[in-house]
C-alpha cells in the first residue's frame, strides 16, 4: 500500500511503510528474508537495516531516523531478540513512537511464546544486568511489556508460506491511509474491511463488489481506494455514473473510455461491444490493472466491461459499486463488501462539518436541533450532506422552520437520489415496496408475505428482488426493515398520486387521511390498503365502506388493525 501521511499535525508523508525490525543471527536469512521480500512483491515500502549497520555496539543513527518516516513497525520476536540491546533500544525508540506519534506496531511471534516476554524471563534480566543505566534498563523493560501485550501472529507450529500470507494480507488491509480529508467521516474501518477482501498482496486477478442502498458512501468508497491503491499497478481506470453514461451514450463509449484511460497514447475504432470485448481481453490480459466501475445496474455493462478474469492480467483488482446486489451474486465476482450507515457519533461529526465547518456542534440551540436532523437521516452519508450544507449559515429560527417542514416534506434532492433504485423495479415490486413502506416497515416477514399473496403480488420473489436491490432489508429475527428515508421516499410517492384529496390515493396510513376518508365517505376504488391504529378505533365514528382495485379484483384491499 501507498506510504501513509503522519498522523501529526504537520501530516507529512512517510518514507515507509514498514519499519522491520529483527534479530539478525536468528531470522534474517531464513523467516524475515522471506517476509521481506512478500512485503516488497505486494508493493509494501519497507525498511531493512543493512547487516553493516550492526558493526558497533551502539545502535546506528540511522535505524532511529528509519522508524520515525515509517508508518508503522512489524517486530520479529524470535528466541534471541530480546537477548541483544540492539534490538531492545530499537524497540523502545518503536514504543516511544507508538506512543507520542501514533506509529502502529504488528508483533510477530516467532518459535517464541508472548508469555515469554511479558514474564521477562532470566535470560532477558541477564541482559538488563549487563547495564549499569537504569533509565535504559527500564524503559527497555517497559517496551517488552508494553509490545508483548498487543495482539500479534503467532507462529505456532504453522507453515511459514502460510503464515506470511496472512500477515501480508492484514498489513495490506491496516496500511490505507489515515483519513484526513475532513469530510471523509468513518472511511477509515470501511477501507480496512474493504482491503481485507481486495488483497492486494495476492497475484491473482480479483472482481469485488462494493454494494448498498443509495447514498450510504459506495463512490466515495470506490474512489478513495481507488486513489491510494493506484500507484500499485500498471495501469488504472475510473468509470463513473455506468449508469447514467450507459443509457446517454451507449456501451461502445464505457468500453472506449476505459480502453482510453488505460492506453493514453492510442486511439479506439471501433463501432460494437463484440469488437470491444476482444480488444479489451486481447490488450489487457497480460496488464495489472485497478477498475473501478461505478453504478453499475446492468448486467451488460459486466459483460463489455469485466468479460471473464482472465482479460486482465494477474494481480489485477476490478472494484464494482451498484445497489444491486443480485447482479453481483450472478456474475463471477470474488466477494462482496455491504458499508453500514454511520453510527451516532460519525453521523454527528459529518453534518456539523457541512453545518457549521467543525467537526463539533456549537453550544446553545443548535446541539439539540442537530440532533433532531441526525436521527432523521438516520446515519446515510448522503442526507447528513445535503441537509447539512442546507442548514449551514442559516440562524435557529430558520433551522427550526426546516426540521418542521421535514416532517411534512421531504427533502427532493434526497429522494430524487433514492428513487432511482424505485423507477427500476417491475410493477408487482413497485406494488410491495410501497405496501412495506406504508404499512410492513418492521413486520414480520411471513405475516407480510400472507397479506401480499393474497394481492396476488407473488412476494417470495418480490421480497428477494427488493433485498437485492438494497431497498430493504430481512434482520436475524425475521422482521423486514426500510430506511426510514427510503419509507419517506415510498410514501411521498402515494401522496403525489393526490395531494389534496386522500381518497384518490392507493394507500392510507395517516389517521387524519383515513379519519377523513372513513367519516366523510369519500373513498374510491382506487384504495388498495388503510392501516388503522386499533387503539383509536373505537373513537372513530365511520362507516364500514367496502372497496375495489381498479382491476376488479375484490378482496385485495384490506384493513389493516
Amino acid at each position: 500500500m501507498s506510504s501513509l501521511p503522519s498522523t501529526s499535525s504537520s501530516n507529512s508523508r512517510k518514507k515507509y511503510d514498514v519499519f522491520l525490525s529483527f534479530r539478525g543471527e536468528d531470522t534474517r536469512t531464513n523467516f524475515t528474508d522471506h517476509l521481506y521480500d512478500a512485503l516488497s512483491r505486494s508493493g509494501i515500502v519497507t525498511f531493512r537495516d543493512d547487516p553493516k549497520l550492526e558493526a558497533g555496539e551502539e545502535i546506528a543513527p540511522e535505524l532511529f531516523t528509519a522508524i520515525q518516516q515509517s508508518w508503522c513497525s512489524v517486530i520479529v520476536f524470535s528466541q534471541t531478540y530480546a537477548f541483544s540491546s540492539w534490538c531492545l533500544e530499537e524497540l523502545a525508540e518503536i514504543v516511544k513512537q507508538h506512543n507520542n506519534d501514533g506509529h502502529k506496531v504488528f508483533p510477530i511471534f516467532y518459535d517464541v511464546d508472548p508469555s515469554d516476554l511479558r514474564k521477562r524471563k532470566e535470560k532477558v534480566e541477564e541482559v538488563f544486568a549487563r547495564h549499569k543505566d537504569s533509565e535504559k534498563i527500564q524503559r527497555w523493560r517497559n517496551a517488552l511489556i508494553q509490545v508483548a501485550g498487543i495482539k500479534g501472529w503467532y507462529l505456532n507450529n504453522r507453515h511459514e508460506s502460510e503464515f506470511i500470507r496472512e500477515i501480508i494480507k492484514k498489513i495490506s488491509a491496516k496500511l490505507c491511509h489515515p483519513v484526513t480529508h475532513s469530510d471523509l467521516v468513518g472511511m477509515t474501518e470501511r477501507l480496512e474491511d474493504l482491503y481485507l477482501k481486495i488483497n492486494i498482496g495476492e497475484n491473482d486477478v480479483r472482481i469485488i463488489g462494493i454494494c448498498g442502498m443509495g447514498g450510504i458512501g459506495k463512490t466515495t468508497l470506490a474512489r478513495l481506494a481507488y486513489n491510494q491503491m493506484s500507484r500499485h499497478f500498471e495501469s488504472k481506470s475510473f468509470i463513473a455514473d455506468i449508469r447514467e453514461v450507459s443509457d446517454r451514450c451507449g456501451l461502445v463509449s464505457l468500453q472506449k473510455q476505459l480502453l482510453s484511460e488505460i492506453f493514453h497514447d492510442e486511439c479506439f475504432k471501433f463501432f460494437n461491444v463484440h469488437e470491444g470485448n476482444d480488444i479489451i481481453s486481447h490488450m489487457l490480459s497480460r496488464k495489472k490493472v485497478l477498475v473501478v466501475l461505478d453504478d453499475v445496474d446492468n448486467i451488460q455493462h459486466l459483460k463489455c466491461l469485466v468479460g471473464r478474469h482472465d482479460w486482465f492480467g494477474l494481480g489485477s483488482r476490478i472494484i464494482v459499486t451498484t445497489r444491486e446486489e443480485h447482479l453481483l451474486r450472478s456474475w463471477p465476482v470474488n466477494d462482496m463488501y455491504e458499508p453500514t450507515t454511520l453510527n451516532p457519533k460519525d453521523a454527528l461529526q459529518l453534518f456539523s462539518l457541512k453545518a457549521f465547518h467543525s467537526d463539533t456542534v456549537p453550544k446553545d440551540d443548535f446541539i439539540e436541533l442537530s440532533y433532531h436532523v441526525v436521527k432523521y437521516a438516520g446515519g446515510l452519508p448522503l442526507a447528513l450532506e445535503i441537509l447539512g450544507c442546507f442548514l449551514c449559515g442559516r440562524d435557529a429560527t430558520q433551522w427550526r422552520s426546516a426540521i418542521e417542514r421535514l416532517k411534512r416534506d421531504s427533502n427532493k434532492e434526497i429522494l430524487d437520489k433514492l428513487r432511482i433504485s424505485f423507477d427500476g423495479l417491475e410493477e408487482r415490486e413497485k406494488n410491495i415496496f410501497l405496501d412495506i413502506a406504508c404499512f410492513f416497515n418492521g413486520e414480520e416477514k411471513d405475516c407480510v408475505k400472507k397479506v401480499l399473496d393474497g394481492c396476488e403480488f407473488f412476494p417470495d420473489i418480490g421480497i428477494d428482488v427488493l433485498i437485492k436491490k438494497s431497498l430493504i432489508k430481512v434482520d436475524e429475527h425475521k422482521y423486514l426493515w426500510m430506511h426510514n428515508l427510503l419509507q419517506e421516499m415510498g410514501r411521498k410517492i402515494v401522496r403525489e398520486k393526490c395531494v389534496d384529496k386522500p381518497g384518490k390515493r392507493c394507500r392510507l396510513w395517516e389517521e387524519r387521511d383515513v379519519y377523513h376518508v372513513l367519516t366523510k365517505n369519500t373513498g374510491t376504488k382506487i384504495i388498495e390498503g388503510i392501516i388503522i391504529d386499533n387503539k383509536r378505533l373505537e373513537r372513530m365514528p365511520f362507516k364500514i365502506v367496502t372497496f375495489k382495485l381498479s382491476t376488479g379484483q375484490p378482496c385485495c384491499t384490506s384493513f389493516i388493525i
